[in-house]
């Protein structure tokens, strides 16, 4: 373990499907590094050790030098100290550093060949896990308001958090320029390390209702992240807390479906999907409600004396397409988006593996593509999608 600015700087993982990144630099003996393997032989390496954030929110220790606060006065004080040019003298860290850690950021990179090309896989590799973090972070805001039965407060998160599953999906185009040859100029170093072995995608995936107990397993030697994990597990998912949301909103929601072992992934059950669709039926008829308001609106308005008549017909219009089954179909089409996005970096992954690497084995003993491809039939929000074919 190594320090910069305060602050502890412990082995970072990254890659996915086709590899993983620690340190290229000898390590103490107590600490395992990436060994390279022949992939015929598949010697098992040792465990690694990753600083996980604190799965409830994104924050880090407080720093040594702490961020001030400023008010408006301050800064516009500053500004005319200054003569509306930036501050050039600080008394001690920059606050920005002391803020975003980027110099603390920009020492985890260290590769373990002097191939140019793995800088960029490594960090892209970095960039998605961030982007993980952030988006379950969100997922679990969204979770919070929707078990308080705040739907509306939920919206923003999980906007949020579509949001950054863009930015994650953007990440894949930072790698187009790998080719197998390209790869194999450092993969053998990588030895078993891959992406499956991202804890933070597995919370990801928890969260998002993708559950299986087994994937955990690798983590049994990491005591903090794999009970992190099996918190995680154990805990309601996003769909689950969806599901009972409708529950308490008057829906035919059966007793197995609510009270099911949460840490076993949800199946399909056309009650849920039944919910779905009269939520979205009730779209049309508030919309159908609405333009009959606006009809009579505008015959009203054609009469001076019916001006009254009219303004009451469109609120009417409008009340009803914002009533409280509204706040459900917007919910519905957030939850939409978030999945859309999600499968949408499934579907990037399994084109960079092909583009990388081919049908080749997987560097973390799976078949590789093949068991991507397979993975990727398990569906995210399952009732939200089949419901859309009985509307």
């Amino acid at each position: 373990m190594s320090s910069t600015g305060g602050l502890p700087l412990r082995k970072v993982d990254g890659g996915f499907a086709f590899g993983f990144a620690g340190r290229r630099r000898a390590v103490p003996s107590n600490r395992h590094s990436v060994r390279p393997v022949d992939r015929g032989t598949m010697t098992l390496p040792g465990s690694w050790r990753r600083r996980q954030v604190e799965q409830t929110d994104l924050r880090v220790p407080a720093p040594a030098v702490a961020v001030r606060p400023a008010t408006p006065r301050q800064r516009a004080a500053r500004a005319a100290r200054n003569g509306g040019e930036p501050t050039l003298d600080f008394a001690d860290r920059v606050p920005y550093d002391a803020y975003v850690h980027a110099s603390t950021l920009h020492r985890l990179q260290q590769p373990l060949s002097d191939d140019p090309g793995e800088m960029s896989f490594l960090m892209v590799s970095q960039i998605m896990e961030l982007y993980f973090g952030l988006t379950r972070h969100e997922l679990r805001e969204a979770q919070r308001c929707l078990r308080a039965d705040r739907v509306r407060a939920a919206l923003p998160p999980l906007r949020r958090a579509a949001l950054h599953l863009e930015g994650l999906n953007a990440a894949w185009k930072g790698l187009r320029w790998m080719t197998p040859a390209d790869f194999n100029r450092f993969r053998d170093l990588l030895g078993e390390g891959s992406g499956f072995q991202s804890a933070m995608y597995r919370h990801l995936e928890f969260t998002l209702g993708l559950r299986d107990a087994a994937l955990i397993r690798p983590f049994r030697r990491q005591a903090e992240v794999h009970a992190e994990l099996r918190a995680t597990l154990a805990a309601p998912s996003l769909w689950d807390d969806v599901v009972a949301l409708l529950a308490r909103r008057g829906f035919a929601v059966p007793a197995e479906v609510l009270g099911r072992d949460v840490a076993e992934e949800h199946r399909p059950h056309p009650a849920v999907e039944a919910a779905w669709v009269a939520i979205y039926d009730d779209e049309e008829a508030a919309g159908e409600e609405a333009a009959g308001g606006k009809a009579a609106g505008e015959e009203a308005a054609g009469g001076k004396a019916a001006g009254g008549g009219a303004g009451d017909a469109e609120a009417g219009g409008d009340a009803g397409a914002s009533g409280p089954g509204d706040e459900l179909r917007l919910l519905g089409e957030a939850l939409a988006e978030v999945a859309e996005q999600f499968g949408d970096w499934r579907w990037n992954h399994v084109k960079a593996v092909q583009r990388t690497m081919g049908a080749k084995v997987g560097s973390g003993g799976s078949a590789g593509l093949a068991w991507l491809q397979r993975s990727m039939s398990r569906v995210v929000f399952p009732e939200l999608w089949s419901a859309r074919t009985a509307m």
